[in-house]
């Protein structure tokens, strides 16, 4: 793909490695002349040191061929100005992150895609972390629901039992679904099925209609999830 990527900072670095590494040609508009410097040496780009509420910096970093724009600056009112000249270049994909929550009506209002917040997405994975300490990753959906890794040890009452055999014993309800196991570390994850027996050891991706908390991450042998949870 062809991306312009506005803004070199703690956000937009990370996506212009990511960017860069998967093989896209990578446009980089930085109003700041040393972090346009830095971007220039590290990756495989091309960096303007301009301003991205222009047109014309728009039009010189290749707007008509451009695929996506992602705009990361910490304002949001840059933010919607590059979103707003991007429209006008017809860029298929236009994203852009959003720091004030206010500010997200406005942004869809002008069909924009947005993460919001990344700062506080990061802040609730770091507490995530100390008061969860059994999920090793996870991804909320909606208010309650979230999708979450969670090994299973040799202890948790899950541990040889059959999808099957959960579902019967309550231990898995309608709430909750084994969507991938990561066995022994082997490279690709098993499909589980009703005939799925779960072993300790088992890296589980789960669905759980109402979250993780302490009473789910128990089935898995995760008592300290409690401890830390309460």
């Amino acid at each position: 793909m062809y991306i312009i990527i506005v803004g070199a900072g703690d956000i937009g670095t990370p996506l212009i490695d990511i960017a860069t590494r998967a093989g896209n040609e990578v446009v980089v508009i930085e109003r700041d002349a040393d972090k346009a410097d830095r971007v220039a040496g590290q990756y495989d780009c091309l960096v303007l040191n301009a301003d991205a509420t222009t047109k014309e910096t728009i039009s010189d970093a290749g707007g008509e061929q451009a695929d996506a724009i992602i705009s990361t600056t910490d304002q949001d009112a840059t933010n919607i100005m590059v979103c707003l000249l991007a429209k006008e270049f017809d860029i298929p994909a236009i994203l852009s992150v959003v720091h004030n929550p206010e500010h997200m009506g406005l942004f869809r209002q002008i069909g924009v895609n947005t993460m919001q917040n990344p700062q506080q997405l990061i802040a609730e994975y770091l507490y995530r972390a100390v008061a969860r300490p059994a999920i090793v990753d996870f991804m909320r959906i909606g208010e309650e629901a979230e999708v979450f890794e969670i090994e299973v040890t040799p202890a948790a009452p899950i541990a040889g039992q059959t999808l099957n055999e959960a579902a019967s014993s309550e231990l898995l309800d309608d709430e909750m679904l084994v969507v991938a196991i990561e066995r022994n570390g082997e490279g690709h994850p098993i499909t589980p099925r009703g005939n799925t027996r779960i072993e300790a050891g088992d890296l589980l991706t789960v669905y759980s209609g109402v979250g993780a908390d302490p009473e789910i991450t128990d089935i898995f042998g995760h008592h300290e999830d409690r401890t830390y949870g309460d």
